[in-house]
C-alpha cells in the first residue's frame, strides 16, 4: 500500500502561508506582468504569456507533486521524479532541439510551415523512442535503483512518455512561433489537471507506478487537443499571412546540428542532477531535492521563455536585437528579481505544502536555487543572441560550460553538503559564466549585421 495522508503544516505544526516581507515584491511581480500583457508590444506581451504559462504549469505542477508526496511514500517519488527526470532528459536528446530550430525558422517559413513541423514531429518521435529503448536496455548498469522500469507495461509507457514529450516540447515551440502563447498555456491546464486526474486514479489503485503512468495518460489528451488547434488553424493562418518566401537557408541543417549539439550539455545540467543525488544520497533525500528544483527550476523557465519571444521577433526585426535583447534583460531582471525575493523570503512556507519534512529538508536548497536564477538571466540572454543571429559559438561554449561545473560541483559537493551540495553548484556556476558576460558584454551584445531569415 503506498497511500498516505498528512496534515501540511510548518515545523511548529501551525498552518503556514508566505510572510508579509514577500508581500511588496509579489505585488510588483503582478504589476510588471500586467502592464507588459498590456502592452501591444509583441515582444513582452508573448514573452508574458509564455512566462504565465510556465507560472501556471509549476503551480499545477506542484500541486500535483503535493498530492503526489500525500498519496505515495518519499521512497516512491523519489524514484518516481528520477524516472521523470530521465524521461526529460531522454526526450530533450531525442527531439534534437527542434523546438529551438521551430522557434528560429517557422517565423519565415511561409507557406512551408506544415511540412516542417510535421518533419520535426516525425524524426523527434522516432528517435525519442530509439533513444528510450537504448535506456532501458543499460538501466541495470547505469542506474540499478530505476529497475522498476523494466516491468513490460511500465517501460511501454516510459518509451510512449519519452517520445511524446518530445513533441510536447516542440509543439509549445511551434505555438510560440506562429505567435499563439495563448494556447502554450491551455495545453499546460490540459496536460496538468488530466496529470493529477490520473494520479489520484493510480492512488486510488495502489499502483507502484501510478505518478508514471498519470504523465503518460495525460502527455496523449494534451498533444491531441493542442495539435488538433495547432494543425488546422493556427498553421494555416500563418501560412495564409506570411507572403511566398524562397527556400530556407541551406545551413539550416548545420544550424540545427550545431544548436543541438549545445543544447545536450544544457539540459543533462538540468536533469542529471538528480540522478547523482538519487545515486549518492538515496531516494528519500531524492525527493526532497526533487521538490525544491520544481520550484526554483520555474525561474530559469521564466528566463527562457522571454528569451523565446526575443527570438521570433528577431527574425522579424534583425536591426532592433540589440534593442529587444536590452528590454528582456532589464524586464526579467526586475520581473525575477521580485521574485527571488518572495522564494527566498518564503521558502519554508512554500514547500511546507509539500510536508512539514519537505521544508524541513529543502528550504536552504530552494533559496540556493531562486539566488541562481538572477545571474541566469544574463547567460540565458547570450544564449538567445547568439542563436537569433545563428553565430552559435558562444551559445555552445556557455552550455558546455554549465554542464560541466554544474555536474562537477554537484559531484564534489553532495558527500559534504547534502542536497544543498546542489544548490552552491548552480550558484556558483552561474555567477562563473554570468561575470565574464557582464564585462565583456560588447563583444556579444553590440548592433551587428545580422543575416536574413
Amino acid at each position: 500500500m503506498y497511500t498516505r495522508f498528512v496534515r501540511t503544516t510548518d515545523s511548529a505544526g501551525s498552518t503556514t502561508s508566505p510572510g508579509r516581507a514577500a508581500w511588496h515584491p509579489f505585488m510588483t511581480v503582478v504589476r510588471t506582468g500586467v502592464a507588459a500583457l498590456r502592452s501591444r508590444d509583441p515582444l513582452l506581451r508573448n514573452g508574458h504569456l509564455l512566462a504565465i504559462s510556465s507560472l501556471i504549469n509549476a503551480g499545477l505542477g506542484s500541486l500535483f507533486w503535493v498530492f503526489a508526496t500525500h498519496w505515495y511514500d518519499e521512497d516512491v517519488v523519489g524514484l518516481s521524479y528520477s524516472a521523470l527526470s530521465v524521461t526529460l532528459l531522454l526526450a530533450s536528446i531525442g527531439q534534437l532541439n527542434l523546438n529551438d530550430f521551430l522557434i528560429r525558422f517557422v517565423p519565415s517559413a511561409g507557406r512551408r510551415t506544415r511540412k516542417m513541423v510535421l518533419t520535426c514531429y516525425l524524426v523527434s518521435a522516432s528517435f525519442s523512442t530509439l533513444v528510450a529503448l537504448g535506456f532501458l536496455a543499460l538501466v541495470p548498469k547505469l542506474s540499478p535503483g530505476l529497475d522498476f522500469l523494466l516491468t513490460p507495461v511500465t517501460g511501454a509507457c516510459f518509451v510512449a512518455a519519452t517520445a511524446g514529450y518530445a513533441i510536447f516540447v516542440m509543439q509549445d515551440g511551434a505555438l510560440t512561433a506562429v505567435r499563439r502563447p495563448g494556447w502554450v498555456i491551455g495545453e499546460n491546464v490540459i496536460f496538468a489537471c488530466v496529470k493529477i486526474l490520473l494520479l489520484a486514479m493510480g492512488a486510488a489503485l495502489t499502483l507502484f507506478s501510478g505518478i508514471l503512468l498519470s504523465w503518460a495518460g495525460a502527455l496523449v489528451v494534451s498533444l491531441v487537443v493542442a495539435n488538433i488547434y495547432l494543425l488546422r488553424r493556427a498553421v494555416p493562418h500563418h501560412e495564409k499571412a506570411a507572403p511566398e518566401k524562397a527556400e530556407p537557408p541551406p545551413k539550416m541543417v548545420g544550424y540545427a546540428a550545431t544548436d543541438y549539439f549545445g543544447s545536450l550539455f544544457r539540459m543533462a545540467a538540468y536533469t542529471l542532477v538528480p540522478l547523482l543525488v538519487l545515486n549518492n544520497l538515496g531516494a528519500e533525500q531524492s525527493a526532497y531535492f526533487s521538490l525544491a528544483w520544481i520550484v526554483g527550476y520555474v525561474l530559469y523557465l521564466v528566463a527562457r521563455n522571454m528569451g523565446s519571444s526575443l527570438v521570433v521577433e528577431a527574425v522579424t526585426c534583425p536591426e532592433r536585437l540589440v534593442e529587444h535583447g536590452l528590454r528582456v534583460l532589464r524586464h526579467s531582471a526586475v520581473l525575477l528579481g521580485a521574485a527571488i525575493v518572495v522564494i527566498v523570503a518564503a521558502a519554508p512556507q512554500i514547500l511546507s505544502f509539500f510536508g512539514a519534512e519537505y521544508a524541513e529538508e529543502g528550504s536552504t536548497l530552494l533559496r540556493l536555487l531562486a539566488l541562481s536564477a538572477l545571474p541566469n538571466i544574463l547567460v540565458s540572454l547570450a544564449i538567445d543572441v547568439s542563436r537569433a543571429r545563428r553565430r552559435l559559438r558562444l551559445a555552445v561554449g556557455l552550455q558546455i560550460a554549465m554542464c560541466v561545473l554544474v555536474l562537477g560541483l554537484t559531484k564534489a559537493l553532495l558527500p559534504v553538503l547534502g542536497i544543498n551540495g546542489a544548490g552552491v553548484a548552480w550558484l556558483v556556476t552561474q555567477c562563473l559564466l554570468a561575470l565574464p558576460l557582464l564585462i565583456w558584454r560588447s563583444r556579444w551584445l553590440t548592433p551587428v549585421p545580422v543575416r536574413s531569415s
